[in-house]
């Protein structure tokens, strides 16, 4: 998925007459694919050594999945573009095509096994179905996929954009619409140094005004609540005849309990529609939740 994003801003960058090579960086995420990505404590997982061979000159730009990146960039890093959206959708992959026709009518107290490695999927898919068992999942694409087979689960979730970008996406998988995505879900961000003009201007050929507003309020709701990425916060904002409609939620790390909130704001207004849909949805019942996860962690 990696090489997908990074091979499209190389020729991305050719369109605009500017050459360029991959260099290819595992990442610390990468690298231990046991532990579960909330248990790992870590910002930047999936990022941080990017970042540091740009800093250290290696690369000039630093290719990322938008939702993975802190909200809080290193020093010495700025953002230079945001690629036009993909899907932003989570894709619920069966391991049978029984288990797809078991899924229309499921019941929150079935016995039902999905896994992923997210704690937002988690918490959202225990508080629809209370009753089922959520497994880690982690690995990169394929080695998910295979997962699904070799295991007794029926199902696991993937970001819908991460399978259909690379031509991945099995017969036997739905969208799941009622699942509320990551921040910046779908959104490909491209970094240089502060210093490096001449590399920023290139990006910003090819900058996707309009995702890169919709990702920034949805990051904004994020950075105010608790400003980690291996949260269970969800927003979503899609740009419709010049007027931002925003979603967004917090939820209990069990699933149990969810504060959500609703607002639309005309773009021209909307730079600080984040941080203030985070700041109505705190003092409407999401601090205690945002308390608790806080203090799960402390």
């Amino acid at each position: 998925m990696a090489v997908w994003q990074a091979t499209q801003v190389k020729e991305l960058l050719a369109q605009f007459g500017f050459e360029s090579h991959l260099v290819f960086i595992k990442s610390e995420g990468d690298i231990d694919l046991k532990t579960p990505l909330y248990e790992m404590g870590v910002q930047g997982i999936f990022t941080r050594s990017l970042d540091l061979a740009l800093l250290n000159n290696r690369i000039d730009v630093a290719v990322h999945s938008m939702k993975d990146v802190p909200t809080l960039l290193p020093k010495g890093i700025q953002q230079s573009a945001v690629l036009k959206r993909g899907p932003v959708n989570d894709l619920l992959v069966f391991k049978t095509q029984g288990a797809m026709e078991r899924y229309w009518n499921l019941a929150a107290d079935d016995t039902f096994v999905v896994a992923t490695s997210s704690i937002r999927r988690k918490a959202q898919w225990l508080n629809r179905y209370p009753g089922h068992r959520v497994e880690n999942l982690r690995g990169n694409v394929n080695t998910r996929l295979e997962k699904i087979m070799r295991e007794t689960w029926d199902a696991a979730i993937f970001a819908q954009a991460g399978l259909e970008r690379i031509n991945l996406r099995p017969v036997e998988s739905v969208v799941i619409d009622w699942m509320l995505p990551a921040p910046a879900q779908g959104a490909i961000v491209l970094v240089c140094r502060e210093d490096d003009d001449h590399t920023f201007s290139a990006c910003q050929q090819f900058n996707d005004a309009s995702t890169a507003l919709c990702a920034k309020i949805e990051r904004d709701f994020l950075k105010t609540l608790l400003g980690g990425c291996s949260t269970p916060i969800s927003a979503l904002a899609v740009e419709e005849n010049d007027v931002i409609h925003f979603k967004g939620n917090i939820f209990s790390v069990d699933g149990r309990e969810k504060v959500e909130i609703e607002k639309k704001l005309e773009s021209a207004f909307a730079t600080d529609l984040g941080n203030d849909a985070a700041h109505d949805l705190l003092t409407d019942g999401g601090k205690e939740v945002a308390e608790a996860i806080r203090n799960g962690r402390e």
